[in-house]
């Protein structure tokens, strides 16, 4: 149950971070360009390189309990992009390039495809 509640607990704050953090952003810079996502997605990949680098290097204790609530609850609420990052990163480690340019494209492209997908759905469902 104990790894639960890190979990929960971690989510909570990162989704009221993100929204803290983006909504600050947004009013810094007038415009289209998104610029809360992506500062919450640049911080958030950031931050989980620093953690998965600091408890690879065993340097703190009860590593797996801060993983569980910095890394899957909180940065898991603050962004998903930073979990896609650390994936990515690691099939480039593992020398599967190609893997890793199908990972990056086939994400952005068929993100991009489902949202829309969804989009019309809810305008046929809602709007007729």
């Amino acid at each position: 149950m104990w790894r639960y509640l890190l979990v929960g607990a971690g989510g909570s704050l990162g989704a009221i971070a993100r929204f803290v953090v983006a909504r600050w952003a947004d009013t810094v810079v007038a415009g289209r360009f998104p610029l809360g996502t992506f500062v919450v997605n640049m911080a958030g990949t950031f931050l989980l390189g620093l953690l998965g680098g600091t408890l690879a290097g065993r340097l703190v204790p009860h590593g797996d309990d801060l993983r569980l609530a910095l890394g899957v609850g909180f940065l898991g609420a603050f962004t998903t992009f930073s979990t896609f990052e650390m994936e990515t990163n690691a099939l480039l480690d593992d020398g599967v390039w190609t893997m890793a340019v199908v990972n990056v494209c086939a994400s952005l492209l068929v993100g991009l495809l489902a949202l829309r997908a969804g989009l019309s759905l809810a305008k046929v469902w809602f709007t007729g």
